[in-house]
């Protein structure tokens, strides 16, 4: 089952640099990058909510989101930087150093919340190991961006 989960995390990862350049492209036509990330969203949000309908998932009542702290939803404000930032730097960057840099940024936080068990994720501490991984993937920015 870690296998799938996994597999299915490098799936996801590799739509990413494809969902930069096409968007980045969508901004061309829209002539600028914030109306760009809006369209991919309004179209990744009527293709959410068709497959919520398909499956028949039912919407939770209203109640049950009062008790939720308040930076719950900062999930989308995060979703829309990450997206218009992407389409902003894909034509600066390119797919591979921008990819880059944004898993060396992904695994630094990464490391934050894992050692803090912030914002829902268990408690994985900090060890050398990590850090060194991390700095394996810095170092591949570099390598990637030199080179």
């Amino acid at each position: 089952m870690e296998l799938l989960c996994i597999l299915l995390a490098f799936l996801a990862g590799s739509c990413a640099p494809a969902q930069a350049g096409i968007n980045s492209l969508l901004s061309v036509v829209a002539r600028s990058p914030v109306l760009a990330a809006l369209i991919s969203f309004a179209v990744g949000t009527l293709t959410l909510a068709a497959c919520a309908g398909a499956a028949r998932i039912p919407w939770p009542e209203a109640r049950s989101f009062s008790g939720l702290p308040w930076w719950i939803w900062t999930g989308g404000c995060l979703g829309a930087f990450l997206v218009a930032i992407t389409i902003l730097l894909a034509p600066r960057l390119g797919a591979a150093t921008l990819m880059a840099s944004m898993v060396a940024g992904q695994m630094m936080a990464s490391l934050v919340l894992d050692h803090y068990g912030l914002v829902g994720y268990p408690i994985h501490p900090v060890s050398v190991w990590r850090i060194v991984g991390v700095i394996l993937v810095v170092g591949g920015v570099i390598i990637i961006r030199k080179f």
